[in-house]
């Protein structure tokens, strides 16, 4: 167990999905299977994720003063995080809406909201909490400034730090050089690529992207990467170390939070020195787990429900 919270810099959104047999196509209208409306977000989902590996929790989570804002205390009490996590802005909270059809694929938008209002000046007011977190996490649905000052608060700290850059857009130099730990997504992968000058084909492969893409991020500041792959698993490079995790073969309902479950718990099992194949497993079984269940909340699995998998034939 660790002796020191996670610490998640991150968002806060109330998210409604449909559940559809297909996409729709511009201008129809078409019924849903159902219709689910529960809070969320990449920063609340994986500050719940990593309570439910045990480890204890601290972090910023923006709201605004609307009905949506309503939703945050309740879910913070329900995920047994700490209220002191939900930082008051005012103006509108985060919001998004999404579909999942038959397969489980996803679409979604997200109005990030109070979530952008989260500053470097938010962030500087927690600078004990982060100097003496074990790990410091961050997403791409808050702006860079606040990312950007945490991170240099825990390198300056020693303290490690984990980017999901996710929904996507260019990392600065600056916050790719305090990152510790980067994880993407294979359409994250590519577009990285691209704005490091690498071909497509360095983001295509494991093989392609332990031999060319992870080492051109490693130069540039972070001493592990990680692609994930979906039902294909997932790839881990480090200085001395490259770990490769297939999949695990699942009945997927739905693939809302396996990204975030995933994160939460390779950093959680990082920061516990655990070594890169094993949190690369646990955190593969995790995002697994949560593809064959409804919605997030309900679907992020508990460490025990993870070891069960990892120990059940497949």
């Amino acid at each position: 167990m660790l002796d020191k919270p996670i610490f998640v810099l991150g968002s806060f959104v109330l998210a409604c999905t449909a559940k559809v047999d297909r996409f729709p196509q511009p201008g129809e209208s078409m019924a849903a299977q159902r219709v689910t409306i529960e809070p969320g977000g990449k920063g609340l989902n994986q500050a719940m994720m990593a309570r439910r590996l045990g480890a204890s929790v601290d972090g910023l989570l923006a709201v605004g003063d609307d009905l949506a804002a309503r939703f945050a205390l309740p879910a913070l009490e329900r995920a047994d995080l700490p209220k002191t996590m939900l930082l008051p802005i005012g103006g509108e909270s985060g919001s998004g809406i999404g579909f999942i059809d038959a397969e489980g694929e996803t679409c979604l938008a997200i109005a990030p909201n109070a979530n952008l209002a989260l500053s470097a000046a938010h962030v500087r007011a927690r600078t004990e909490a982060i100097e003496g977190a074990a790990l410091v996490t961050a997403q791409y649905e808050i702006a860079d400034a606040p990312i950007r000052e945490a991170f240099a608060l825990a390198r300056r700290a020693g303290v490690p730090t984990l980017l999901n850059p996710s929904p996507f857009r260019a990392i600065s130099r600056e916050i790719l050089g305090t990152t510790s730990i980067l994880i993407v997504n294979e359409t994250e992968a590519r577009s990285l690529a691209a704005t490091l000058g690498l071909s497509a084909e360095a983001a295509a492969t494991p093989n392609g992207f332990a031999a060319e893409l992870a080492p051109a991020i490693r130069a540039r500041g972070p001493r592990c990467v990680v692609l994930t792959r979906g039902a294909a698993g997932a790839v881990a490079a480090a200085a001395d170390e490259v770990a490769e995790q297939p999949g695990f073969a699942v009945a997927t309902t739905d693939s809302l939070g396996a990204g975030d479950a995933f994160a939460a718990t390779f950093g959680v099992r990082m920061a516990q020195r655990l070594p890169l194949s094993i949190a690369l497993r646990e955190a593969a079984a995790a995002g697994a787990l949560t593809t064959t269940r409804p919605g997030v909340f309900e679907a992020l699995p508990r460490a025990d429900e993870i070891a069960a998998m990892i120990a059940s034939p497949h």
